[in-house]
């Protein structure tokens, strides 16, 4: 398999997610660099974006609001989950 050629670019991105991510790149053992290139090799295989995007519905949107504020958030544990 041929070595891919490598390109600088330069994006702005929300510093906080940045930094959330880098730890969880670390975590993986990969770089910012080599997730955003996993990333564009999915957009390329899917032909779009390789994940579902949805505008929530009034529901929805009702639900993260009132998560954000820390209302009607009970605690669980995993096994309650499987």
């Amino acid at each position: 398999m041929p070595t891919a050629i490598k390109e600088t670019t330069s994006i702005k991105l929300d510093k906080q997610a940045k930094e959330s991510a880098k730890l969880i790149f670390k975590e993986l053992g990969i770089t910012m660099g080599d997730a955003f290139n996993m990333f564009l090799s999915q957009v390329n295989l899917h032909n779009g974006i390789p994940f579902e995007i949805k505008i929530p519905n009034s529901e929805t949107k009702k639900a993260i609001k009132e998560a954000r504020a820390g209302k009607n958030i009970a605690d669980f544990s995993l096994d309650e989950l499987s």
